[in-house]
């Protein structure tokens, strides 16, 4: 009991136990659109004994007891877990050494944790939550022997996938990245256990926005199996996934999609084309193509997987439903709410069923469709959703949990669009302070909230409070990201609007420029967020009676717009209104009518 945490020690942990477990398991959750690829090896707990098997539990009962009448422990109120003072633990402990026993009931620690500890999956979510703590105390405590490192390093393994999986990067990679090394001097860097390491340790990284110390450790890992297993291996084919995964959160489109297109071909080929696998990596090439716009490739293979699963899983299966929601995305982002809002209800309303009222899948199905909401102005309908999420995401995954803090950005955002400042400001507040907190102030996310504030204070015409924000971010995200990564675009229009509403017109048309020119060469001319960088800047030339120029680029943006999105999406109908202003503005009334 002395190398446990000091509180919550289930009675099973302190049991004799001579298990071995089998440590074969990989994690390949980034080459994923629905947690797939995750493969486990589940322990077999050997909890058989002779008759001295027998009498060891009678006198670990008797032990207990004795130990209770000295106070040296105590049972919790349920009855069904022990705690131990943190004195007497070092005590004993220190005792242990002195009789060069430390290393054996270390050892014993080691197997009992180990037998009981899960793999990282939302459905051992609260066995994992409840033993956590005692992982956190094993991984201060590394024992000597192969055997027990083994063990050791399966169980920070498993504990970083709960973690990771949970959002809690600083816990991840701390422990992800303990295994990995202990598995390398044990096991050799090409062993596979030590590959899936190594994968974990990558998506840690990811998660705190690592994206090169990420992309180092998948490229490696990629490399490795290339060699061994061959191009075509699956587990070769995952790391390749996960490499793209990384590539894709960097905005580097084109890397992304030449790694996506290789698997999916691959796997094609090899496992045929309604496998999952298959199926998982049409996805990823999908959200890869979504990410740079391109509406009509992306909505092709979405509704391709979505059939395929509906035919070959069934129409509630949790892939069906991904599938479903991803295409609904796609529909979202091309302003046709009611295709979006049809798939997303029934989406909703199957993971209700199915998985029940409080399961993630279910509450980010809930969040997508407060979205479609807000997108059309249903205030009251996406508030109640986000309540909803925001409420329970609280009472079940913690308040400052990732995605409860998601949840009360997008809440403050319908705020936002509705001119509830103070109670938009209030969350943004609540969110950036509790991500600087717990994520660090340069984390993307922390980041995000951040610029999220700033909005909020633009809007109230708080310039110089919105201002100081956005610096931050731009300064951030230019050294984090690179200056041409998306992210770091967006702060920079944001800079610029914030100068445009103060009409420090020749700073807002520099920031302007070097967004939309950056947007051309790496997204492409007809790419939406290029778009709505001309449109700004077009905005700021009709503002200094620039006429012909803001007239140039709000043709180029109507027409685009036409082609792209049609005549009656929300953002054509905003370029039409734009530049039948300007038309306006130039005295020109008849071509403004008859916009």
């Amino acid at each position: 009991m002395s190398f446990f945490d000091r509180q919550g020690i289930p009675e099973a942990l302190i049991r004799n136990r001579n298990g071995q477990s089998d440590t074969q398991e990989n994690q390949g959750n980034h080459d994923s659109d629905a947690g797939e690829d995750i493969n486990t090896d589940e322990d077999d707990d050997d909890d058989s004994a002779d008759d001295d098997g027998s009498k060891d539990g009678d006198d670990k009962f008797d032990d207990i007891s004795t130990l209770r009448d000295y106070s040296f422990i105590s049972i919790t109120g349920s009855g069904s877990s022990f705690e131990m003072h943190g004195l007497v633990q070092l005590a004993t402990r220190t005792w242990l050494e002195a009789h060069r026993q430390r290393e054996r009931w270390k050892h014993q620690f080691i197997v009992n944790l180990s037998l009981e500890f899960p793999t990282g999956e939302y459905e051992n979510w609260a066995i994992c939550q409840a033993l956590f703590p005692h992982a956190k105390s094993a991984a201060t405590q590394k024992p000597e022997g192969q055997e027990s490192l083994k063990m050791w390093a399966m169980i920070l393994y498993r504990a970083a996938w709960y973690a990771e999986q949970v959002g809690n990067g600083a816990a991840a990679e701390e422990m992800s990245v303990a295994a990995m090394k202990a598995r390398k001097k044990l096991l050799g860097r090409e062993h596979e256990d030590t590959l899936w390491s190594m994968s974990l340790v990558g998506d840690a990284y990811n998660l705190r926005g690592r994206w090169g110390a990420a992309e180092s450790l998948f490229v490696q890992v990629m490399e490795t199996r290339k060699s061994k297993l061959g191009v075509d291996h699956s587990s070769t084919l995952t790391s390749m996934a996960n490499l793209a995964s990384t590539y894709r959160n960097q905005g580097r489109w084109e890397e992304a999609e030449s790694l996506d297109v290789q698997v999916m071909e691959t796997r094609k080929s090899k496992l045929g084309v309604d496998h999952p696998s298959t199926l998982t990596s049409m996805a990823n090439l999908a959200s890869t193509f979504w990410n740079q716009g391109r509406w009509e490739e992306a909505e092709s293979l979405f509704a391709q997987v979505m059939e395929t699963r509906k035919s070959k899983l069934g129409v509630d299966h949790p892939d069906t439903l991904t599938s479903m929601a991803n295409l609904a995305s796609t529909y979202r982002n091309q302003g046709r709410w009611e295709e979006a809002e049809s798939l997303e209800v029934q989406v909703m309303e199957t993971r209700k069923s199915k998985l029940g009222v409080d399961y993630p899948d279910t509450l980010t199905g809930m969040a997508n469709l407060a979205s479609t909401y807000r997108n059309q102005g249903r205030w009251e309908e996406a508030e109640s959703l986000e309540v909803q999420v925001m409420e329970t995401s609280k009472s079940k995954l913690g308040v400052d949990h990732p995605s409860t803090l998601t949840s009360m950005a997008n809440l403050a955002s319908t705020f936002w669009n509705q001119g509830r400042w103070e109670e938009a400001e209030s969350l943004d507040v609540q969110v950036m302070e509790t991500r600087k907190s717990k994520l660090g102030v340069d984390y993307l996310d922390t980041l995000t909230s951040m610029a999220n504030l700033a909005s909020t204070y633009r809007n109230q015409g708080r310039w110089e409070e919105a201002e100081l924000l956005e610096v931050q971010v731009i300064e951030t995200r230019k050294s984090k990201l690179g200056v041409d990564h998306p992210s770091t675009l967006t702060s920079m229009a944001n800079l610029a609007l914030t100068f445009w509403n103060q009409g420090r017109w020749e700073e807002a048309e520099s920031l302007e420029v070097q967004v939309m020119e950056t947007r051309k060469s790496k997204l492409g001319v007809d790419h939406p967020s290029t778009l709505t960088s001309m449109a700004n800047l077009a905005s700021t030339y009709r503002n200094q009676g620039r006429w012909e120029e803001a007239e140039s680029l709000e043709v180029q943006v109507m027409e685009t717009r036409k082609s792209k999105l049609g005549v009656d999406h929300p953002d054509t109908l905003t370029s039409m209104n734009n530049l039948a202003f300007t038309f306006k503005c130039k005295g020109d009334k008849g071509k403004a009518i008859r916009l």
